[in-house]
């Protein structure tokens, strides 16, 4: 191993000991348990060494957060004889996924105490989940990506699974665990015949082989469908999203913003991977089926979330939608200014998911999940400051200025229009007027309804405080977006220099 090498991978050795140190330590470490007379204390409710996990969590994912930020403008390289890869689109990608782990382990505290699930596990499962996520954005291999792939989902399985006293949350596990593995199959066998076409798993080899015109062109096309597929069911896009709405249902608020968050910008980056850097000269097979995806995606999400009186679920079918957006940010190629809108896209929809599902765990409190749009009537009468959360997390998903989802949107149309696109920016358009309507109705019920019941909101000072700084972030981007425009757009140039 050279020095190079050892710098590559700096960040994931220190979360991979760091993570291991804690599950041992979490044994050891006793914490102090304030008793309450008459009431037995349930050991579950207080595990051992829960609290020094959880704080030591938090100062490490801070740490990593500052190491990839001054990382982006590093040279790009390769290393682990080519297994690895360290460049700008990495280094950004791997920041906002510590940053939104992080806030998602903040929102989640209360939450998990109240329903008995804060635990190291826990804590220790999402960090491992992390490390997948790092492995998966800076994969150079094709073994290293589904390596990293199966790192980050293994642990979600586990984790929605966790509330083994619930009969959905155990279903939605193995709907997940079964679909999961099936996607996983797909997209193995489609790297399999990648393999046996090209002989190598170097995405930059592949890429050069794929090139020759001598290359037998019918092998490589099935290949590049079963990829596509395998990529589909992880970003749940239709028609392989039939296991997101149960999962986001069924898992635990915690868990289901632990999947919405951070593991899309991992998602983006296995994309961009794959059918940019290495598949891009079989462009003209791949670009048409991602325009069917997206297509049915922006329509199906969009259409079938209107039926929806289940939040989450609402926001299940409405994730579907936005992911078709990321995926028409891809169509534009050899156009950085695409790529870089598609990424921007993909983090500022991280930063509102983060907010919204913040929002409805502050909401939730013992004995009691806040999902149903039933319990968000009558929300500004009781609490202004969070009904007004809510409305800026709602207009930003629907795209309304001057929250940052605009911007989002508006970057994509316009790589859109840039690539003579026209007849699908129309098409996104269109889908974005009819998600604007299940969108609008949550801000009604909570602005116009009466209340359905006391409104009480839970969550420490600090939760809340980070929850009031997400929704003024969302707004600042949204009047302010080329500071992170340009950081997406540099990142961008310079993976693409390297590469």
């Amino acid at each position: 191993m050279q020095a190079f090498d050892l710098y590559a991978v700096l960040p994931e050795l220190v979360l991979l000991l760091a993570t291991c140190v804690l599950l041992v330590a979490s044994v050891f470490v006793r914490e102090k348990v304030k008793s309450v007379p008459g009431v037995e204390q349930d050991i579950f409710h207080t595990p051992r060494g829960v609290g020094f996990v959880y704080f030591f969590s938090l100062i490490l994912l801070a740490y990593l957060f500052l190491a990839f930020i001054g990382r982006l403008s590093d040279v790009s390289l390769v290393a682990m004889n080519g297994l690895f890869q360290s460049d700008s689109l990495s280094n950004l990608l791997k920041a906002c996924s510590c940053g939104a782990v992080f806030v998602s382990l903040i929102y989640s505290k209360q939450y998990l105490s109240d329903r008995a699930l804060f635990r190291p596990d826990f804590i220790v499962l999402i960090l491992l989940a992390l490390l997948g996520q790092f492995v998966l954005i800076s994969g150079a291999n094709l073994l290293t990506l589904y390596l990293g792939l199966e790192l980050m989902a293994l642990p979600m399985y586990a984790l929605v699974a966790m509330r083994h006293s619930s009969e959905k949350s155990v279903e939605a596990g193995i709907k997940y665990f079964i679909l999961g593995a099936l996607a996983s199959g797909f997209l193995l066998y489609g790297m399999s015949m990648l393999y046996g076409v090209t002989g190598s798993l170097d995405l930059i080899e592949i890429f050069k082989t794929v090139a020759d015109p001598r290359v037998n062109h019918l092998v490589m096309a099935f290949g590049l469908v079963f990829i596509v597929a395998g990529l589909a069911f992880k970003l749940g896009v239709v028609p392989f999203h039939m296991w997101v709405p149960d999962v986001y249902q069924g898992a635990p608020t915690a868990v289901t913003l632990m999947i919405a968050a951070a593991p899309k910008l991992a998602a983006f980056a296995l994309l961009f991977r794959l059918l940019v850097n290495t598949l891009l000269p079989l462009m003209g097979d791949w670009q048409p089926m991602l325009v069917l995806l997206a297509i049915l995606s922006l329509v199906v999400g969009n259409v079938t979330a209107i039926a929806q009186t289940n939040v989450k679920r609402m926001l299940a079918y409405s994730a579907i939608a936005q992911m078709g957006f990321v995926l028409l940010g891809m169509l534009s190629v050899f156009d950085d200014h695409a790529f870089s809108a598609s990424m921007f896209y993909a983090i500022t929809y991280v930063l509102t998911t983060l907010g919204t599902f913040g929002l409805l765990m502050v909401l939730s409190r013992k004995g009691y999940d806040c999902e149903t749009l039933e319990g968000l009537k009558g929300l500004n009468k009781k609490h202004p400051w969070f009904a007004f959360i809510g409305l800026v997390m709602m207009f930003s998903l629907a795209g309304i200025p001057p929250t940052v989802g605009f911007a989002a949107k508006l970057g994509v149309l316009e790589a859109l229009v840039d690539a003579e696109h026209t007849f699908l920016a129309i098409i996104a358009v269109i889908a974005s007027l009819i998600g604007a309507f299940y969108y609008l109705r949550v801000v009604k019920v909570m602005y116009f309804d009466e209340p359905a019941h006391e409104h009480s909101v839970s969550g420490s000072g600090f939760a809340k405080g980070v929850l009031s700084l997400n929704a003024i972030l969302v707004l600042a981007i949204g009047m302010v977006p080329a500071t992170l425009m340009s950081i997406c757009l540099d990142a961008m140039r310079r993976t693409l220099l390297g590469s």
